[in-house]
């Protein structure tokens, strides 16, 4: 329990000083370097199996700074600074104000920018089927439709929101958490995904829709959030008409390539993106009548964009990264494992107690796999002594993992959209701790309807 201890008192001192408004990257670096040092004086491993030591307690830990430098700076941190730099290149040439221009015409009946947000909120649910990475699928939507949401009305911060928040229910059936459930389960994958999971991740999605209306409302109203409704008849467009399908070029490829659905091609995301810079790129050529050196200009906001992402989404990434690891080599997860095994319930209180453990370790690490992984082990055996189903306890597992990474201000998927808002990952996590909450009691009380307890 000494792990744990040192686990929360370092988390809610990280937390302490990030309100107070030290610098994120710092803090949690240093937070996590100091836990990585602890693990290694209780004894316990600094770095991960994968990792290889350098023979020293204190240069161990730097080693693991320098491996989420390679592994998030040349992997996530390559796609946040494309994408980065493909919005700020899209907003360099005039393409978003275009779409936000055409949209306007269609949506100008719809006066509540809550109603919209919902709706944005739905679309980018529906994404999530095709991108499986939480924090890629948010970089994503802040790329393409955070601009947009934003000028029609809807507040930096709930825009913010609604990008972190999509992959807090998992819909897709083919995703690594759901097969590794499956597993555990002891069901075949189509029963478990399609019959048994996909109606309640339809429940709380539109329990947490209607709990992000009126939660933003509030919020807005009682903060007198600013607005960023653009007046549409006085927005300067100096970009032609088919810009417009620019900004969306990332999406559509998504839709295209990142599958099998145009047979024998696969692109990943980073490839698709540098696509649709270099389409970009074209059309700009074009329109500038092959003007060369207007162009290279202009592609000079895409680097400068990159770059920003670097230092400002990047490096919260690393820091965040850092500081799970020091959490989990410090023992804290694994003493809250301890504390799982150790429950003497019954079936709804076992239920409860582990979907409390597994979001409180996904708040602390800010990962929703990890935590995931580490508990669903317990289910089956749990299960076994009580004659329960083990899909009773871990469907609602499952979704906890993910809803409480969307709580979590260390999360990669909240450091990268706050990040890209220039809000405070804090104001982020304001904006989705009700509707998550909302939908984690969907989550349980749709297991305990739908999922038959015992097996």
């Amino acid at each position: 329990m000494t792990e744990l201890l040192i686990g929360l008192v370092i988390t809610i001192a990280v937390g302490y000083y990030i309100v107070k408004g030290y610098k994120a990257a710092g803090v949690l670096l240093t937070a996590g370097v100091s836990l990585l040092i602890i693990a290694g004086l209780l004894g316990h491993s600094v770095l991960p199996a994968k990792v290889v030591s350098t023979g020293n307690l204190f240069t161990d830990s730097l080693e693991y700074v320098k491996y989420m430098l390679q592994y998030r700076g040349g992997g996530l941190g390559l796609q946040i600074m494309l994408l980065c730099g493909f919005a700020s290149y899209m907003t360099h040439i005039g393409a978003n104000n275009v779409v936000v221009k055409q949209f306007s015409k269609p949506l100008s009946f719809i006066k509540s920018p809550y109603v919209l947000l919902v709706a944005a909120y739905i679309v980018a649910c529906l994404m999530s089927l095709a991108v499986s990475s939480a924090t890629g699928l948010g970089v994503l939507l802040m790329a393409t439709l955070f601009p947009m949401m934003t000028a029609m009305g809807i507040s930096r911060p709930a825009a913010a929101a609604v990008c972190a928040s999509p992959a807090a229910i998992i819909l897709s059936p083919t995703s690594g958490d759901v097969v590794v459930a499956a597993e555990k389960a002891g069901l075949p994958l189509h029963v478990f995904a399609v019959e048994t999971v996909l109606p309640v991740s339809i429940s709380a999605i539109i329990v947490m829709a209607v709990a992000a209306f009126f939660w933003n409302k509030y919020l807005d109203k009682k903060n007198n959030t600013p607005m960023e409704r653009v007046d549409i008849s006085e927005m300067e467009v100096t970009a032609p008409g088919y810009y417009s399908i620019l900004p969306f070029m990332p999406i559509i490829g998504v839709f295209l390539f990142n599958g099998e659905t145009i047979p024998g091609l696969k692109i990943d995301i980073y490839t698709i993106v540098v696509l649709s810079i270099t389409i970009g790129a074209i059309v700009d050529f074009l329109t500038n009548r092959l003007n060369g050196k207007v162009t290279l200009e202009n592609l000079e906001s895409c680097y400068s964009g990159m770059g920003d992402a670097f230092k400002g989404v990047v490096m919260l990434l690393v820091a965040a990264g850092v500081f799970a690891q020091g959490l989990m080599s410090v023992g804290a997860i694994d003493n809250l494992l301890a504390l799982a095994d150790k429950a003497g319930a019954g079936g709804v209180a076992l239920m409860l107690l582990l979907t409390t453990l597994t979001v409180a370790a996904a708040i602390a690490t800010g990962s929703g796999n990890a935590p995931f992984y580490a508990f669903v082990e317990l289910a089956p055996q749990l299960a076994g002594k009580l004659g329960l189903s083990p899909a009773f306890l871990i469907i609602p597992m499952l979704q906890a993992s993910n809803l409480g990474r969307t709580i979590s201000p260390v999360s990669g998927v909240i450091v990268a959209t706050s990040g890209m808002a220039k809000i405070s990952p804090f104001d982020v996590v304001k904006r989705t701790v009700v509707p998550v909450v909302c939908g984690l009691i969907t989550v349980i009380l749709g297991t305990v309807v739908l999922v038959p307890m015992y097996a």
